[in-house]
């Protein structure tokens, strides 16, 4: 693994498929996020992929996951420090009672928390769509996560800036 590569939250996908990156209007984002992860770049975890997969089999996104992208995009979360790094995050969670407990419970089911322990432990920056609402009770929001527990995290415009990725 290079010393810097990014963790593509689901958010970013989806939202780029349903907006300005859809497949049909800009192919070349879905090439540049392989040619990056080529490059050892750009990548997601399996709690992502999971959640990527729950949509409908005749999806645009669905498809791309299970055909075109390689299975080494998705990195695997299950080794013991990524583990540990759950557990912290978990603890700080219900350590914070100004979220709802639905609010949390959605947290700790999503690959949110799962992205930022891998990207406390490899020191990876995550991408994702959200911004921060540290007053929030009704959702926990993934850059208060990451703030927290000290991870950096970029929109996917100043990720494509960061790579240097053009649509020409």
């Amino acid at each position: 693994m290079p010393d810097l590569y990014y963790l593509v939250d689901s958010d970013v996908l989806i939202t780029a498929k349903k907006r300005y990156y859809a497949f049909d209007i800009c192919p070349r984002f879905w090439k540049s996020l392989l040619d990056c992860h080529q490059e050892k770049r750009v990548f997601s975890i399996t709690r992502v992929r999971g959640e990527l997969l729950r949509g409908k089999q005749d999806d645009e996104l669905v498809h791309w996951v299970k055909s075109m992208v390689p299975t080494g995009f998705f990195l695997e979360v299950g080794i013991p420090e990524v583990v540990d790094a759950y557990g912290k995050i978990m603890v700080w969670l219900e350590s914070h009672s100004h979220y709802s407990d639905p609010a949390r419970a959605e947290f700790s089911r999503s690959a949110d928390a799962w992205l930022v322990a891998f990207a406390h432990v490899h020191n990876a920056i995550i991408v994702t769509n959200e911004r921060s609402a540290p007053n929030s009770k009704k959702n926990v929001k993934l850059p208060d996560v990451c703030q927290e527990f000290n991870v950096k995290q970029e929109d996917t415009f100043a990720m494509l800036r960061s790579l240097g990725v053009r649509f020409d």
